[in-house]
């Protein structure tokens, strides 16, 4: 008998999962990018459905949104709690808290989510 954990050094999450699509907007960063000084005080949370973990800080986490299946890479972060429960069936969920660190450029962000994200699933390569 044995248990699976993941660990992961890329935080790769839905707007139900807890992506802040209140302040990370594709439309608005490539017409007017966003900065970190309109994140840096905010305190972000997350849930993910299975048992992960993330690398702590000092080290960083990549920011991932997805999108329909879709990653598009945003910047990097660092993992300020995690927590593993399980329910009575024995399913685990992670959850968490983060603060970003850094926000990439449109240009840079495309050019990450191009060459980093798994075969087919960059948000930039339309089915």
């Amino acid at each position: 008998m044995g248990s699976q954990i993941i660990i992961n050094d890329t935080l790769q999450i839905t707007t139900e999962q807890g992506f802040p699509v209140e302040v990370l907007n594709l439309e608005k960063h490539q017409n007017s990018p966003i900065t970190l000084a309109e994140v840096e005080n905010k305190i972000f949370t997350f849930h993910k459905s299975s048992a992960r973990i993330y690398h702590t800080p000092p080290t960083r986490c990549f920011l991932v949104q997805n999108i329909n299946g879709k990653w598009l890479y945003w910047g990097k972060i660092l993992m300020l709690e995690q927590t593993i429960t399980s329910d009575d069936n024995y399913s685990q969920t992670t959850t968490g808290k983060y603060k970003i660190i850094e926000i990439y450029n449109p240009e840079y962000q495309k050019q990450i989510t191009l060459h980093e994200t798994p075969e087919g699933l960059s948000y930039f390569l339309k089915d």
